[in-house]
């Protein structure tokens, strides 16, 4: 399909694989997106500037690459960065078109039902999108989808100006006659109020005359603080909205300057915000902060899970605020035809992000139009640039290109290219499938799983999605006769994990099994190897105190939910693989004990000591904790045995006492996940053992679950 993509200062339009359908979302082709002259326009214009400039504007994110540096190490972060600019971004957040599919525990919209759709994060200039339930809102009879699309921009309006509270009979001022002041217009007199307009562009405020504004100001004129006091009887107005876009701090000063004792100002645009006491104090005024499209907005529980507000207790949420602004178009309540000045079709989309930039003449409002007649949904994009897989090399595909896919497991691989040859790459969007797919030199992008299984040239799948979908991909690669490296953990549950262990049970004896390898790459990092050959010996069983200071993620985080299953099973998993590989033994019983944190701030999930006992003997305590400072190392091992100890620094360094060993020492974290990839590359290539055993991959997620029942109890019984 084709996607309107931001890059280099310029809005190009690529063709990229088409959305899936998932729980919570329909699936939408789209007939018409609206075009953001502000927000849009900064973004294009954002995307030409020189890193060096924009490090001097956002100095907090030099800082997040300063320490990915000191972490991760230049090479890395350069890949990162670089990845990043190259790739785009896609954008778009208003559009309308009709159904074309549902995903389960959507029951209120159907397939060929026509709406709009709102959502920087999903309703993209795109032909298709698929965006979540309260994202959406049906088209009322009789209203089309070309003025539909505007609904993003009706719903801003509409909730700046269900912040100012207005009354009938009183008198408000809007600074900026743009998009939505326009609209703002219309709706401060749909509820019988007064309207001044303040504008620098003459033909804006013409325009709002047609649209019902009461008078108008132009700077050049007189002053306009004055003039809102002349009109409004020497008294000032009622209250202000600011629906300008200036880095200026003089626009808030002056409508502070223009209310009347206890008016109100709301801010709905983006302006300078260096207040002055003087302009509001003395006339004990109040400053209101309109958030986007209304309640609901930048809350996941919301937006992307469904959860809806109750009625009773939040009246107009942002989806509540799109259908009330359709129903107003609809009933000509709010005229927004004439507002749509030019419409492009989606090939020319260049053409028409290059009318916005033209000063004064440039459109109120543009459109994109997509083509009417039904669009086949292709999820696959070929990489034109990209090499055959040659004879003898294993080929991977990637689902799930996150952050750390990115990072790791993709240049990992292109440096064994001996090894490997990167097919595919699947991700939930397709931008960021094709983009990554170009970035790595993959044959092809995709947004379909089954693409991956059904393509024979596809030895390996690693899997790298979100912890809820990995028993099950994993499934389906192994019965499709794929080898899996699948990211931690291996499962959330022991029902998912028992589907695991008879996979495995139900194969023919005679029949070779697929390799399943978990992402325990820590086994694997030359330290944790050279750990296990000076113990391997011993005589007596080991003790092992592990610390990680894991730093603190906030609870609203994805990692905290069902999704990601929370940091014990999610990222302790490693270390109790970690003493699995050191032990080589089976567990004989789990303990863990967690705090009970007073307040609501820490979670007793990752704050917790874990005790595994095992057959050998051998006893491994784990301190897991969200507490600690962040300049502190991460993870610190001591192993006590014969008479010896090795003490393990953040994989930066090993040292011992009580034996001698030879300097190990590195300058980034080393954790194996190099060594990790190569290491089945070979196996998969070879034959012989596993990386790491099946019984061992089970048993890391058997303790973590023992650990997760154990914390479980002890908050109920608090």
């Amino acid at each position: 399909m084709k996607q309107v993509i931001i890059k280099q200062g310029m809005a190009t339009v690529e063709e990229v694989p088409a959305p899936q359908v998932s729980a919570g979302t329909v699936l939408v082709r789209v007939e018409y997106s609206c075009i953001s002259a502000g927000t849009e326009m900064s973004g294009v214009k954002g995307s030409a500037v020189p890193l060096w400039k924009r490090a001097i504007q956002q100095p907090q994110k030099v800082k997040k690459v300063f320490d990915m540096v000191m972490s991760q190490g230049i090479e890395k972060t350069r890949r990162v960065v670089a990845g990043k600019l190259s790739s785009g971004s896609p954008t778009g957040y208003s559009a309308a078109g009709i159904v074309v599919e549902c995903g389960e525990d959507i029951h209120d919209l159907k397939p060929g039902d026509y709406v709009a759709c709102a959502g920087a994060q999903c309703a993209f200039h795109a032909e298709y999108i698929s965006v979540p339930h309260n994202l959406v809102a049906k088209i009322p009879k009789g209203l089309n989808s070309k003025e539909a699309s505007t609904v993003t921009v009706g719903a801003i309006a509409m909730q700046g100006v269900r912040r100012s509270n207005p009354t009938l009979g009183e008198t408000f001022v809007i600074i900026g006659l743009g998009i939505i002041g326009q609209l703002t217009v219309q709706l401060l007199k749909a509820n019988g109020c007064r309207v001044i307009g303040v504008e620098i562009d003459r033909s804006r405020i013409n325009m709002a005359y047609q649209l019902g504004l009461d008078y108008g100001i132009h700077p050049d004129d007189d002053l306009d603080v004055e003039q809102v006091i002349r009109l409004t009887e020497g008294n000032g107005a009622d209250g202000v909205i600011i629906t300008a876009a200036t880095p200026s701090d003089a626009v808030v000063s002056t409508a502070f300057k223009m209310c009347r004792r206890k008016g109100r100002v709301v801010l709905v645009g983006d302006v300078g915000l260096h207040l002055n006491r003087a302009d509001f104090y003395q006339k004990e005024l109040d400053f209101f902060i309109s958030s986007s499209y209304g309640p609901g907005r930048y809350d996941e529980n919301y937006e992307e899970k469904g959860l809806d507000y109750p009625i009773g207790y939040v009246r107009w949420t942002e989806n509540r605020n799109m259908l009330e602004y359709l129903k107003l178009v609809s009933e000509e309540k709010v005229r927004v035809n004439l507002l749509i000045q030019k419409t492009y079709s989606i090939e020319k989309a260049t053409e028409a992000y290059e009318a916005l930039k033209n000063g004064q003449d440039r459109p109120m409002i543009v459109l994109l139009e997509y083509p009417k007649e039904k669009l086949e949904t292709k999820r696959k994009v070929y990489n034109l640039s990209a090499r055959g897989k040659a004879e003898g090399k294993i080929g991977v595909a990637l689902a799930g290109a996150g952050g750390f896919a990115k990072g790791i497991h993709l240049p990992n691989i292109k440096l064994l290219s001996d090894y490997f040859h990167l097919k595919a790459v699947m991700s939930r969007t397709g931008h960021n499938a094709k983009a990554v797919a170009s970035q790595f030199e993959a044959e092809y992008s995709t947004t379909d799983y089954q693409e991956l299984l059904n393509d024979s040239n596809i030895d390996l799948i690693v899997i790298a999605t979100r912890h809820n979908l990995h028993t099950n991909m994993a499934l389906q690669a192994l019965r499709a006769g794929k080898h899996v490296l699948v990211e931690k953990p291996l499962a959330l549950s022991n029902e998912e994990l028992d589907k695991i262990k008879k996979f495995y049970e139900s194969l023919p004896t005679d029949q070779t099994a697929p390799v399943l390898l978990t992402g325990f790459n820590r086994r694997f990092s030359r330290y944790a190897q050279a750990m296990y050959q000076l113990t391997s010996q011993r005589t007596n069983p080991l003790m092992i105190n592990y610390r990680m200071n894991a730093g603190y993620i906030p609870l609203n985080h994805w990692v905290h939910t069902e999704e990601g299953g929370g940091r014990n099973i999610g990222e302790a998993c490693h270390i109790y693989d970690l003493f699995n590989f050191l032990t080589n033994s089976k567990v004989r019983n789990v303990q863990a004990q967690s705090i009970v944190p007073t307040t609501g701030y820490y979670s007793s999930q990752d704050n917790f000591v874990a005790t595994v006992s095992y057959e050998d003997g051998s006893v491994a305590t784990l301190t897991y904790t969200a507490l600690g400072a962040t300049d502190y190392p991460k993870e610190q091992m001591e192993v006590f045995f014969d008479g010896k100890v090795l003490i393990l620094d953040d994989y930066k360094s090993l040292k011992a006492a009580g034996t001698k060993i030879g300097s190990l020492q590195t300058k980034l974290s080393e954790k194996g996940q190099y060594e990790e990839i190569e290491i089945l590359a070979k196996t998969i290539q070879n034959g012989g053992e596993w990386p790491i055993p099946l019984w061992q991959q089970i048993q890391a997620m058997e303790i973590a679950f023992k650990v997760s029942e154990h914390l479980e109890g002890a908050v109920c019984a608090e």
